[in-house]
């Protein structure tokens, strides 16, 4: 007979306890103050969607969903992300609104996982998704807002990388003629396995002008001038039409004054399939996952019947927590402690109190013993009407 659950909790969720808690929706705050002076309105999709619409439309893997039937035999999952549900509502009750539109969500969402993963299986999110411009000023526009967004939660150090789905992709085409190979190679840079891309690398059948293309590649990391060097790795075809947009992006971040934020990785590819151009990551110092993630996908919205172009980030809640200093403004409580006799006062009194603003917590005092645990607590100013009663 297996041993009853009592306080076990389903692998990867927790409880959230109120310092805790009260520090998470303290940085929420700040951040939709700041996501909504950029135009974008919130947004918040039911916790469950169908298997068949939003799941399949998810970038999450099936394996990773938690799935569900409903009374009717429907499969139903809990949210993976927000973006599908978003694309859903975009191409149904918002069909008739112009594009673009601007909408935001904080939200929490569900992905299963392994035993051994050690991650959340419920986190928090905060995300913005900009819906029907094509152009890289609203590719800007999101790696802008991402910026300004850790800044306003005093993020300490942190860079934005930033590359192009097409460029690595491309540039494996031209070079690679055995898909496979391609496979693996990709498969190696969205692992950041540079040791066995290398020895991949060099164990195919090419040229040195070619190997010298696929190695010179993992060098293509930093500021401005990596524009350069990656259009001399490049042909006239897919990935020189990424490192094009990527030029034209840093200077839309010039304008904006924010390059010095900015890392250009010529490396970065994406586990997620969905994203079709501009993709990024926010890291922040001692933190070995990315806070950030978002990019372009312009193929999502064309799968609910309106074909529009899209761009968006998530911002992880629970790993801002880790990097961030959240000083939570705090208020001054009050206790007042009455006895049976002047209940009636107490509470009346209590009461106007709340309204000019105060923090009360009545109490009944039943024996003055109470009185000393509650002295205790340097945090809370005591009341006795007690006392004034007797007095």
């Amino acid at each position: 007979m297996s041993k009853p659950l009592v306080f076990e909790k389903p692998l990867g969720m927790r409880d959230i306890l109120p310092d805790s808690l009260a520090k998470q929706r303290h940085l929420e705050l700040k951040l939709r103050h700041c996501i909504e002076k950029w135009g974008y309105e919130e947004i918040l999709t039911p916790s469950l969607e169908y298997f068949d619409t939003v799941g399949a439309a998810s970038a999450t893997l099936a394996d990773r969903m938690f799935k569900l039937l409903d009374k009717q035999g429907q499969t139903v999952v809990l949210r993976p992300d927000m973006t599908a549900p978003i694309a859903r509502v975009v191409s149904s009750l918002y069909k008739d609104v112009p594009l673009p539109i601007r909408l935001f969500y904080q939200a929490n969402i569900f992905r299963a996982q392994e035993k051994e993963a050690g991650r959340n299986a419920e986190f928090f999110q905060t995300g913005v998704e900009l819906i029907g411009d094509a152009s890289v000023d609203a590719d800007a526009e999101m790696i802008a807002l991402a910026i300004f967004c850790l800044q306003s939660v005093n993020v300490p150090s942190f860079r934005i990388a930033i590359g192009h789905v097409d460029f690595a992709d491309g540039l494996l085409e031209e070079i690679v003629p055995d898909e496979r190979a391609q496979a693996k190679l990709r498969q190696f840079l969205s692992d950041r396995d540079f040791v066995g891309y290398r020895h991949l690398t060099d164990s195919l059948e090419l040229d040195g002008r070619s190997r010298h293309r696929l190695h010179a590649l993992l060098q293509l990391r930093g500021g401005k001038e990596k524009i350069a060097e990656a259009r001399e790795l490049t042909v006239n075809g897919k990935a020189r039409k990424a490192v094009e947009t990527i030029a034209l992006l840093w200077e839309a971040l010039e304008a904006y004054g924010l390059t010095d934020y900015v890392l250009l990785d010529f490396q970065l590819t994406s586990h997620l399939n969905y994203y079709t151009g501009v993709i990024f990551e926010g890291y922040a110092a001692d933190l070995g996952s990315p806070l950030v993630s978002g990019g372009r996908y312009d193929q999502l919205l064309a799968q609910f019947g309106r074909p529009a172009p899209a761009t968006g980030f998530g911002i992880k809640v629970d790993r801002l927590m880790q990097v961030t200093a959240v000083d939570v403004p705090t208020s001054s409580k009050t206790l007042l402690i009455y006895g049976a006799a002047n209940r009636q006062e107490a509470l009346m009194r209590a009461q106007q109190m709340r309204s000019a603003g105060a923090i009360v917590v009545t109490r009944l005092l039943e024996h003055r013993g109470e009185l000393a645990v509650w002295q205790e607590q340097a945090d809370w100013t005591i009341i006795d009407l007690t006392e004034e009663r007797e007095g």
